[in-house]
């Protein structure tokens, strides 16, 4: 089993960046594909960005590409969503999640989530 806890989110303007965190509990970290998504008030969670077990592979949804980077730490248990380019659409609470079998944008593919972080962009 692998806990996730992300952190790192807040209240920023448009154009701001913020950098989040999620650490995961357990060995198996390195194991896992590990994904980000979000959730806005009265929408369907989405796929925002995922990497591979090593790192090597990353995929990112179009809304996110060139702004967004995810990136992991498997020595920390770690995996990063670097935000740049902030604006009001982006505003969500954030969820890492760890996928055994591959990336995926269906959160179906996710067996484990995390709390979520929120993120809210001002205009």
């Amino acid at each position: 089993q692998v806990q996730l806890v992300e952190s790192g989110g807040g209240l920023v303007q448009a154009g701001d960046s913020l950098r989040l965190s999620c650490a995961a509990s357990g060995r198996t970290f390195s194991s896992y594909h590990m994904g980000w998504f979000r959730q806005a008030p009265g929408k369907e969670r989405e796929f925002v960005a995922g990497v591979s077990v090593s790192g090597g592979s990353t995929y990112y949804a179009d809304s996110v590409k060139g702004r967004f980077t995810i990136s992991r730490d498997n020595a920390k248990n770690t995996v990063y969503l670097q935000m740049n380019s902030l604006k009001p659409e982006d505003t969500a609470v954030y969820y890492c999640a760890a996928s055994g079998l591959k990336i995926s944008t269906s959160t179906a593919y996710y067996a484990y989530w995390g709390q979520g972080t929120q993120v809210t962009v001002s205009a």
